[in-house]
Formats: structure tokens, sequence, C-alpha cells
């Protein structure tokens, strides 16, 4: 005679204690399995090493010279401060704050150190809480009211899964990313120096337009000077009238060159107005002048520029970020391992400690591609390929760096040489219009003599202007490509958060 056994979805529950469930038990496996695997834990794939790069021990265009030292030296945080000029001082500032070519790398980074942190998330156990309440019922049974048998069941439960890092593809995965921000790194101080740059030589330009407009301000003053000596020499009938047309239109083309330069001035202003992030109406710069000549630049070793320049190490970071895609590209080869584990309880009360039976299971599985008809392998030659094309690119940043470092030191020599000549040039022309325009006083020479010795005299004075120029355009040319106010000290920032790095550390495993 059978037994009629009710259903255990119906089952009359007896209030009981449950037993403890056992996560000290399940931690303790998983850790015990994963000491055991520990012991064959590896990273797969190449150590990074910096690749060489062309390196010379002096520059070129330093031969002979002696290493300029200026008392103050340059301050690597505010590079402009050397040229000691206050609307500078105010301007360049605002290139960090307000630039939007700054603001989106320095987004970039942003982006780049949270792809640092979700990666190194993949380090430690993934945990969820579940809790499903479910009613269920059977029309068969029903009680002597004709109704339906129905009840209540609640699971309340956690769940645990721990993807083994065995061969150190999510290490070789982290160490990528973190290359990786610190590219970004380097390419936001690039974008910075290189804007900073930029609103420095448009500063100048502007300065050098402002001096020019201040030379045709006071030639045209010696002009008119020498169209009143013409007008009364007209009057007394010892010139001809065409003398005096002659002396008129000096004035009016010196005066027209003269507002002409109100163009280039606006356009540098509106410049400088954009790359510090703010409409051209919002920004007026008073009118000044460009000093005589720029301060002098230190200029260290060659082999320090690889570290002061912050696209060379932006370039030499890629080669790492590369250099660890190798890794993970070869870990693709090996299986995966995945340690999980559940527990909780299942009864018919909403509070699950109060009546309920316990649940838990624990398990791992490991999964490996037997055949993927040549995809790993094509990937793996893929990431060497890519790995190679950085490395190049690093070698030819560092010598697009002397390039432009040796580039700019000829410039500032050469002008420096120039300079000297001009200035010897333009007080040889003013000496020459003084004693044409006496001769021309006492009717020796005639008056286009004085002309051609009064426009000489300008030209000679624009050249020296535009040498001066050129010679505040090439300092700010050599800082950049000296790196500015780079420090690549700052690439050692980025680092794993403090608790990610404290669970890797206690992590049966060698920390990534």
């Amino acid at each position: 005679m059978f037994r009629r056994q009710t259903p255990t979805l119906f089952r009359r529950r007896t209030l009981v204690t449950p037993p403890v469930f056992p996560c000290r038990w399940a931690r303790n496996v998983i850790l015990a399995c994963a000491g055991a695997l520990s012991l064959a834990a590896c990273t797969v794939g190449p150590d990074y090493l910096r690749p060489e790069a062309a390196t010379e021990t002096r520059y070129k265009e330093l031969a002979g010279w002696k290493r300029a030292v200026p008392r103050d030296g340059i301050d690597r945080g505010a590079w402009w401060s050397i040229y000691r000029d206050p609307e500078l001082n105010r301007l360049l500032p605002q290139v960090e704050i307000d630039n939007q070519t700054v603001a989106a790398a320095l987004a970039t980074y942003e982006l780049s150190q949270a792809v640092v942190r979700q990666s190194q998330s993949s380090l430690l156990p993934g945990v969820n809480a579940i809790y499903d309440g479910v009613r269920a019922g059977e029309g068969k049974h029903l009680n002597a009211f004709g109704r339906t048998f129905a009840a209540t069941d609640f699971y309340p439960r956690g769940t645990v899964s721990w993807t083994i890092d065995v061969w150190g593809k999510i290490r070789r995965q982290i160490e990528s990313n973190v290359a990786g921000a610190q590219v970004d790194a380097a390419l936001l101080a690039n974008a910075k120096l290189s804007t900073q740059a930029l609103l420095a030589v448009a500063y100048f330009n502007l300065r050098a337009e402002d001096s020019l407009r201040s030379l045709l301000d006071r030639t045209v003053k010696i002009y008119q000077e020498t169209e009143t000596i013409t007008r009364n020499q007209y009057n007394g009938g010892t010139v001809s009238k065409a003398d005096l047309i002659t002396a008129q239109t000096q004035v009016l083309n010196t005066q027209a060159a003269a507002i002409n330069t109100q163009v280039l001035r606006g356009q540098y202003e509106h410049a400088i107005a954009q790359l510090i992030g703010r409409p051209p109406a919002d920004l007026s710069i008073a009118r000044g002048a460009l000093p005589h000549v720029p301060p002098a630049i230190p200029v260290g070793m060659p082999s320090t520029l690889l570290e002061r320049r912050p696209d060379v190490a932006a370039a030499e970071r890629a080669v790492q970020e590369q250099n660890a895609l190798i890794g993970v590209a070869v870990a693709a080869y090996y299986p995966t391992l995945t340690i999980s584990a559940a527990g909780g309880f299942q009864g018919a009360n909403a509070f699950p400690f109060l009546a309920a039976y316990q649940i838990w299971s624990i398990g791992a599985a490991a999964a490996d591609p037997l055949f993927d008809g040549g995809f790993r392998a094509a990937q793996v030659d893929a990431t060497k390929a890519v790995y190679r094309q950085s490395v190049a690119n690093y070698r030819q940043t560092v010598l697009t760096a002397f390039q432009q470092v040796e580039d700019a030191l000829v410039a500032q020599r050469v002008f420096a040489r120039e300079l000297k000549v001009q200035e010897k040039a333009r007080d040889e022309a003013a000496e020459a219009v003084k004693v044409y325009l006496n001769q021309y006083r006492a009717g020796t020479v005639a008056f286009t003599t004085v002309v051609v010795a009064e426009g000489i005299l300008l030209n000679a004075e624009e050249a020296v202007l535009t040498t001066r120029q050129a010679l505040f355009v090439s300092s700010v040319n050599l800082i950049e490509a000296l790196g500015g106010g780079y420090d690549a000290e700052s690439l050692a920032a980025i680092t794993a958060p403090p608790l990610i790095e404290a669970v890797a550390r206690s992590a049966p495993f060698p920390p990534p």
C-alpha cells in the first residue's frame, strides 16, 4: 500500500532554525583552488623594453656655444614667465582653463582613466544578489470550499563568479590600458604646450604689429617735417612743385601703411581670443611694443629631450601599449578558467532566516577553442605588426624632435647674427638721411636723393623689426621643441586605484 505524498510545493512547513550558510567554507574552497592554480600562473607575451632610438650626445647647432643659464631659469609650469611680460602672463594660463582643444584632450584622458579602472575590475570576483518571489498553485488539488491550493516561495540568494587570470591576459590588458592612459596624458600635455606656443607666437606677432605701427607713425612725423621743408623751399621758389608733391605722397603712403597694420593686429587679437576660449568681442589687448631681444633659453643635453617632449613620451608609451596587447593575443591560446559559487535560501517566508531551506552550489569551468581556422594566429601576427609600426613611429618622433630643436637653434643663431648686421645698416642709413637732408637744405642735392635715403632707412628699420619678431617666434619654437613646461614624471602618477591595487596584491597571483 502506497502512502499518498503531498506535493513539495504545498507541504506544511515547520518553523526550524536553518543551518549556517557555509560561505566561509565556499570561500576557502575558492581560495584553495585559486592558490593551486597560482602555482602555474604566468604572464604570457613579451615583457616591455623601451626600443632604441637615435640619440646624440650634443646638438649640432650648439657647437662652440656656451650654454645660457638665466638666473631664474625656466619655470617648468609657466615657461612663458621668462619673457617678463605681464600681459602674456595673464593670457597664457587661460589656455589650460578655457581652450576647447585642451578640454577635449582632458576628456579623452579622463576616459582612458575610466577604461583602466574597468579593466582592473576584472581582477576581482563578480558578486550578485538575487531575490525572487514565486507564487504557484495547481487546480486539481481543491479544499472543501472548492478553491485552488496555492503557495508563495521566496528565493533570496547570492552568486559569485571569478575568472582566474592564470595566463596573465587580464594583467596584460591592464598594462596596455595604463600605457594608453599615459599616452593620453602626454597628448594632453602636448595639446597644452602646442596651444600655449600658438598663443605666444600670435602675441609676439601682435606686438610686432604694434611696434611697426609706432615706427610708421614716427616716420610719418619725420616725413611731415621733410614736407614742411620742401613747402618752404617751394614757396621760396628754390624747388619745383614736383618735389612738394613727392613729399606729400611720401607722407600719405606711410600713413596708409600705418593704417594697414590694424588688419594683422586685429587678426592676431582674434586668434588669441579663440585660443583662450573667448569670442573676439570679449578680448581687447592694449597697444604695446615688442621687446628688443628674447631672453636666453637654457638647452639641456639631447638625452633629456626624450623625457621633456610630451609627443615623444606619448609615442614611447604607445609602444608599451601595443607590446602588452601581444600578450593579450597570445593568452587567447590558453583555456579560460572560471570559478563560481552560489548560496541562498528557499522558503515561504519573506524573511528567509526565519524559516527556509538552505541551498548552495560551487563549481568550476574551463573553456578553450579547439579549432578557429587560424583566427588567433592572425590576431597575434596583427598585434606584432602594430607593435613594429608603433616602434617605427616612436623612432620617427624622436628624429623629428631633434630636427625641430636643431631648426630652432639655427634660427636663433642666424637671426641673432643677422640682427647685428641689420642694426648696423639701419644706423648707417639714419646717418645718410641726416647728411642728405642737410645738403638738401643747402641746395646741393636733389630732393629725390633725400626721398631715396629715407626709403632706405624705413626699409632698414622694418628689416630690424622683422628679424626681432623672428627671434621671438623662434625662441617660442625652441621652448616648444624642448618640451616647454612638460614634466615626464607626471606619467608616473597614472596608477591603479588603491583598493584594486590592494586586492590584486592579496590575490594568489602576481599583481599586474
